[in-house]
């Protein structure tokens, strides 16, 4: 299709009678798979045969320059994707809206935010990968928000394609109800074409990318399984769509129309999922794929997208129906899904569930209740933009210049107490310590890491005051370390990353008394306080607490001076003698004492607190306590042995288990100190199956060789001790 025609098909397209384009002709979807299946190649295809782009790179290519949908350089040096990428093309007089998705674990987010937004997504599958983990999560995350799928099998070129294991694992793994409608002539290097089922036709792809489609009888050797294959799609969508059932009872054959319509009518219920088969690098099967496209996945009236009313006190949520009606005769509302940095300031990528929003016009945010004037309104076609006067329901734009957050719902002010159902967005699973390598560069870390936390839901920053670490958390060690590339990159700020400081405490394992003066004698007033008391271990239960207990009688120790010994308690209290922790889980009783009558003051007796408190840690055993995690793993039944042995290895204790439809859930205690890069083991030892959580349970003594590395460790740092070869000092 030459792109001059089609510039003006699009024009008279946009504004045919009623003067917009109706939803018939709009299609928003996003394409998405595991790791390497070839969604980003697949997208690069769609539109260069669209007229989008005049030529394709590939993701990796010899020539350096990438593919389009992965705009950002360091997605293009590792070629991977790793931010959603939307845009837009035009296909028989139809647009269609795309995103291309990143199928890495640690990107999860990227793809939930995308599917929240779209009306249908192409599954993509690699046909000698078949089903793998990642597949698994995506395939949840389309149940969660009800998108209809097609499915792509793709990579037929590659050595031990098998796209029959592939729908197999569909069915068995995923549980879809799922039938072809096409089948590959040849595999591997032998691929020439495909059969295209319902029409009863093959199709071979020429010229040097495959843009002349012809159309031809189906080889001979391969009609018997093409009438096997299309009977077999005919019973799968006759079982769960009742018009053709019907027909199918009695024995009516259905037309090709009709049969469309039921595939239609299956895939928008999610009760069937059409299977498509290709090989997007040799360019073989994308064309047929956008045909099915528009011919099977929903447009936006066909699909109920609902808003929450917001209610003050209410507990139960009345939700409302959003009219997909592409005119302005309901309020405007849409859903801030992703946000993004670029050139010019922030920008919101919207999509218009009801309404229209126009340039310049004010609208309002439902979760901080500001105004906000829109000044540009663009399309995105991957980095590059278009501006646009308008857009209506079911369309997908950008804005710039708007200060919101992920997930935030924009209305016209008469329905200001509506927001859209929010995005699910996962727990962190790893933490690392950050800090910048100069640190001149703090303000510019602060601003990256801000920007950061704004765009991606799962990437938390915390700040620990007790080790004085700015802490990162997110989906894996690949998400915090591309952040950690931008921000040297965008941001000229290289950093250094580290395992997190463990929170240890210092405790007393008995009961020791202590007798302390404090003397001290200067000209003039000098300064006497005298402590006698005990200090005694807690109970296990209250390890993090410090007690203070006022046992005196009589005047000895005036009650003006109690709160002070307490103060010097406390202050003695926040660095421990072995290692300079802080010491919890003891009660400091003050059972009596000394004054003077001139020299005793308050400095006094702070001083005599803090020095009882040394004294009596110098003569009794001093035991450290660390932190123990109660996590929770969930991961298929055949990893059970590999996960428990990994639990044993990190000192855990294993306190329960259950199991339900093939998945086992194991219970444990394990340090916090040995829970360090667990996630990207446990993704190791189950296929990227397997997932945890955990959360603080309480604090125990730690083993005694942990206490004596930790001791050593302390006097190296402090010059105390020799450090030892071959080990850098920390």
């Amino acid at each position: 299709m030459p792109i001059p025609n089609g510039t003006i098909i699009v024009y008279l397209c946009r504004r045919c009678s009623s003067g917009i384009l109706p939803n018939n002709m709009i299609r928003n979807i996003g394409i998405s798979a595991h790791i390497d299946s070839g969604k980003t190649t697949l997208t690069e295809r769609v539109l260069y045969y669209t007229g989008r782009i005049a030529e394709m790179h590939e993701v990796k290519g010899k020539d350096g320059v990438g593919a389009i949908m992965d705009s950002m350089e360091l997605e293009r040096q590792r070629g991977i994707t790793i931010q959603s990428a939307a845009t837009y093309t035009v296909w028989n007089k139809k647009n269609i809206n795309i995103i291309d998705t990143p199928g890495h674990v640690d990107f999860t987010i990227e793809v939930e935010r995308a599917l929240r937004v779209l009306d249908g997504a192409v599954l993509v599958l690699c046909s000698v990968g078949g089903v793998q983990c990642q597949t698994m999560t995506v395939n949840r995350q389309m149940k969660r928000y009800n998108v209809p799928f097609l499915t792509f099998i793709n990579k037929l070129d590659r050595l031990g394609a098998n796209p029959n294991r592939a729908i197999q694992q569909l069915r068995s793994k995923l549980n879809h109800n799922t039938a072809f409608i096409q089948i590959p002539i040849g595999l591997e290097g032998n691929l020439k074409g495909i059969i295209d089922l319902l029409e009863e036709r093959a199709v071979y792809f020429e010229g040097q990318f495959g843009q002349n489609v012809k159309y031809d009888d189906i080889p001979a050797e391969h009609r018997a399984e093409a009438a096997d294959r299309r009977q077999e799609l005919i019973e799968c969508v006759a079982n769960v769509d009742e018009l053709l059932g019907e027909m199918f009872l009695e024995e009516k054959v259905p037309t090709v129309d009709d049969l469309k319509a039921a595939i239609r009518r299956a895939t928008i219920s999610r009760l069937f999922s059409p299977v498509l088969v290709g090989s997007a690098l040799k360019n073989k099967g994308v064309q047929p794929l956008l045909d099915a496209i528009l011919d099977y996945l929903p447009d936006p009236s066909e699909v109920s997208n609902y808003a929450i009313v917001n209610q003050e006190n209410s507990e139960d949520k009345t939700k409302v129906l959003m009219d997909p009606k592409r005119d302005a005769s309901q309020p405007f509302v849409g859903l801030a899904f992703k946000l993004e940095a670029g050139r010019f300031g922030q920008l919101t990528y919207i999509r218009v569930y009801q309404g229209m929003l126009k340039k310049s016009e004010n609208i309002y945010n439902t979760r901080t209740g500001k105004k906000i004037r829109v000044q540009r309104l663009v399309r995105m076609h991957a980095d590059q933009m278009e501006d646009v006067e308008e857009v209506y329901a079911g369309d997908i734009c950008a804005l710039f210049g708007i200060d919101c957050a992920s997930g935030d719902t924009f209305t016209a002010r008469t329905s200001c107490n509506l927001s859209m159902e929010s995005i699910h967005v996962p727990e962190p699973v790893i933490s690392v310590a950050i800090k910048p390598v100069n640190k001149n560069d703090l303000d510019k870390f602060s601003k990256g890491i801000g920007r950061f936390t704004r765009e991606d839901p799962t990437f938390r920053v915390t700040y620990d005051p007790e080790s004085r670490e700015t802490i990162v958390s997110g989906m894996g060690e690949l998400h915090l370390e591309i952040y950690a590339q931008r921000l040297e990159r965008e941001y000229n700020c290289p950093c250094v990353m580290g395992k997190p400081k463990v929170a240890f405490r210092e405790t007393i394992s008995t009961y020791v008394p202590f007798e302390f003066t404090h003397k001290k004698q200067s000209g003039g007033a000098g300064q006497y306080g005298k402590v006698i008391g005990v200090l005694e271990p807690l109970d296990p239960e209250n390890y993090t607490k410090l007690e203070f207990a006022d046992k005196t009688i009589g005047t000895n120790v005036p009650k003006q001076f109690i709160p002070a010994i307490e103060k010097g308690f406390l202050e003695a209290c926040e660095k421990g003698p072995l290692t300079a922790h802080k010491i919890s889980g003891v009660r400091f009783v003050l059972e009596d004492g000394a004054h003077h009558m001139v020299d005793s003051n308050e400095i006094s007796f702070i001083r005599a607190g803090e020095g009882a408190v040394k004294q009596a840690m110098e003569k009794t055993s001093v035991v450290i306590l660390e932190p123990i995690m109660s996590v929770e793993i969930v991961a298929p039944n055949e990893f059970q042995g590999n996960v428990i042995a990994g639990i044993n290895r990190r000192h855990g204790v294993i306190t329960g288990q259950d199991g339900s439809e093939g998945y086992f859930t194991l219970y444990a205690d394990v340090p916090l100190n040995d829970m360090f890069g667990y996630a990207t083991e446990l993704r190791s030892c189950t296929e990227g199956k397997g997932e945890y959580t955990m959360d603080y349970s309480r604090y125990q003594p730690c083993l005694p060789s942990v206490q004596e590395e930790l001791v050593n460790k302390y006097l190296e740092v402090t010059g105390q001790l020799p450090v030892k070869k071959g080990k850098a000092k920390n």
